[in-house]
Formats: C-alpha cells, structure tokens, sequence
C-alpha cells in the first residue's frame, strides 16, 4: 500500500479523465439511442466510481486510524483531498480556457 497522498489524488484524476473520455468516445459512435441500459450502465458505473474512490481516498486513511495513527490518518485525507482539489482546479481552469475558442 503506498502512503503518498499525491499518488491517490493523481489515480483519482486520472480514472476520471479515463472515464470523460472513454464516455466522450462512446458517445460518438452510439448516436442518439435512448434505451434503459443506457441509465442502468450510468447508476453501475456510479456504483463502481464510489467503490473506487472511496477505496483511494479512505483506505489507507482508515488503515493508519485502525493502527492507532489518528493524526497521521487525518493529515493523510486531507492532503488527499487537497491535492485532488487541486486536479479540480486544473479542470475547470482547462474547461473555462476551452469555453473561449
């Protein structure tokens, strides 16, 4: 198990990006077709994107905390959270820079 808060923040962002763009790819091809896979696919993969950011933001959080390390456990979501909020602004500065071309 790694303990660098900036791996899991990157996985994090990375699996979204993945995600945008695999559905950004799919989208593409598939059309207008409106069927009740397509939301039965969308609430699985909901599903499936909370087990797997819940497993990269509290895992080792949650390993340090049962070992008796409160503060290093806390100080390890935190910085977690901040560094994946800091993906979050690249985003949203790249989405922004995109909406004036």
């Amino acid at each position: 198990m790694t303990k660098k808060p900036l791996e899991h923040a990157s996985l994090a962002a990375l699996y979204i990006a993945s995600l945008v763009s695999g559905g950004y790819v799919v989208s593409t091809f598939a059309g207008d077709t409106e069927t009740i896979v397509i939301p039965m696919t969308v609430l699985s993969l909901f599903v499936i994107s909370a087990a797997i950011m819940g497993f990269l933001f509290v895992s080792e959080p949650l390993f340090l905390a049962i070992e008796g390390k409160r503060k290093e456990a806390v100080s390890f979501f935190l910085r977690t959270v901040g560094f994946f909020a800091i993906y979050v602004v690249i985003f949203g500065t790249f989405a922004i820079s995109m909406s004036f071309l």
